[in-house]
Order: C-alpha cells, then sequence, then structure tokens
C-alpha cells in the first residue's frame, strides 16, 4: 500500500447508546490530479495519488492518445499544495492526435455533449477483440476469492476499488487501486504496458459495476474477457458484443451472469 493512498484521520465515535469518543482510522486520499499532454491541458481526475505513472500510460492509452507505452517520452509527477499535475510528453509524430482530442474535449466541456460531431466522439468505433478467452466460470470464481488478500488500501480504508490482471486460470497476476473505478482499471493497464506484459489469455476483474467506458478499455488494452462484481449497464452489454469481448458480471464466491 503506497503512503500516498492512505492517511490517518481522528474522526468522532458515535455509539447507538450515544457514547463519543475519537477514533483514530485510514481513509483513502482522494486528490485532483491534473494530466497535461505535450504542455496541453487534458483532464482533471479525482484520483488516489498513487502509481500516477501507471495511470498516466493507460489513461492515454485508453484515451487514444498514444498506441504503446514506448509512445510515452517522459513522465514527470510534481504534486501541489491543491493536488497533482501529470505531465506526459508523448512522441513528436503523435502530436496533432492530441491537438485534435483537446480539441473535442474543450468544445465538450463548454457546452456539455452537443451535436453529431460530439456524440460520434463520445461512441467512437471499437476495434474487435481478436484474443481469445477459453478459461471456464471457475477461474473467475478462485479470482474473486483471491481477490480481497491483493487489496491492501481497501482493508486499511474500505474505500477504493481494484482492478486485478488475472491469468486464464484465475491466479491474480497484479492489482492497483484507486478511489475511483476508471483510475483503478487505467492503472493497471498502464503498469502492465510499461511492463510489456499482455493479458496472455487472461482477463480483468474489476470490483465494479460494468459501465461502457471499462468496457471500452478493457477492448483497447486487448483483454480478452472482462469480470465485474456489480451489474452492467444497457450501454456496457451493447458495447461489448459490438466488440465480441466476453463479459461476466455480478460475480460472487457461487454465481455470476455471463453474456458473449
Amino acid at each position: 500500500m503506497s503512503d500516498r493512498g492512505a492517511a490517518m484521520v481522528a474522526l468522532e465515535r458515535v455509539a447507538s447508546g450515544g457514547n463519543r469518543d475519537t477514533a483514530t482510522r485510514a481513509v483513502a486520499v482522494e486528490r485532483p490530479v491534473a494530466i497535461e499532454v505535450n504542455g496541453l491541458g487534458y483532464a482533471v481526475l479525482m484520483a488516489t495519488p498513487a502509481d500516477l505513472a501507471d495511470l498516466g500510460v493507460g489513461f492515454a492509452l485508453t484515451e487514444r492518445l498514444i498506441d504503446g507505452a514506448s509512445d510515452v517520452i517522459d513522465i514527470d509527477v510534481h504534486a501541489a499544495q491543491q493536488g497533482d499535475v501529470l505531465r506526459l510528453t508523448v512522441a513528436p509524430a503523435l502530436a496533432e492526435r492530441v491537438v485534435a482530442r483537446v480539441r473535442h474535449r474543450t468544445s465538450d466541456s463548454s457546452c456539455g455533449l452537443c451535436g453529431i460531431e460530439n456524440l460520434e466522439q463520445a461512441l467512437r468505433p471499437l476495434p474487435r477483440v481478436t484474443a481469445d478467452w477459453t478459461g471456464d466460470a471457475a477461474a473467475i470464481f478462485r479470482a474473486y476469492a483471491a481477490l480481497g488478500e491483493h487489496q491492501a488500501l481497501n482493508r486499511a480504508t474500505g474505500a477504493v476499488h481494484a482492478a486485478a490482471a488475472c491469468t486464464e486460470e484465475g491466479a491474480i497476476r497484479l492489482v492497483r487501486e484507486d478511489v475511483g473505478r476508471h483510475n483503478a482499471f487505467d492503472k493497471l493497464i498502464g503498469a502492465m504496458a510499461r511492463a510489456r506484459e499482455g493479458w496472455d489469455g487472461g482477463f480483468a476483474l474489476l470490483t465494479s459495476r460494468c459501465s461502457f467506458e471499462l468496457v471500452e478499455k478493457a477492448v483497447l488494452s486487448g483483454c480478452p474477457m472482462l469480470a465485474t462484481i456489480s451489474a452492467p449497464t444497457s450501454l456496457a452489454l451493447e458495447r461489448a458484443r459490438t466488440a465480441g469481448l466476453p463479459l461476466h458480471t455480478l460475480v460472487r464466491g457461487d454465481a455470476l451472469l455471463a453474456s458473449t
């Protein structure tokens, strides 16, 4: 657990009988993280300020700003009083792509999601999933049973999501945690990309509902299958089917829902 992931805070504890005392406990750190790409302000995320280099690379990949971790020339994290600034420098060949996306994001933030062009940007076509997942439900149950052992920050705070990369057999390879479910998955994707690790027939297990953004991140990272512990949305199901991504949702110790 990173020392930037949790902070000790004194809180007043009130018992049902009316007694009061002071309790000191760990709480998850949540801070603004401003992401700059090639000197351009791109986004501000509310995130846990740990593993920020992983977050930067994963975010850039799933925003389609880069094609791989090797496209990132430099990463700089600057901690300010108000939050953190995460600066990415990407390859010159991708500069125009970055400028184009910044232009669209500026339009989105100024007037909301308005017009056909912005709707098309929100639901850009996804590539088809080419990696086959040949595992079975037993592997998902094994990963689910083991996940808690890998959630150090959540054990301490009870307030963060986890994203886990699992082998085809259900062994957990790597976990990233964050107050935001999107951030946790981006951190995991970025950590794998920086380590030059692929999914190798495995799958992702997320401690969150299955939203369409998480489906898109899974597809864009080349993940063969996505499992979540909560329910999917209608758009998540639609986007997964279009891309050919198998989904397993409402994962529990003895049951799950499958959608292929």
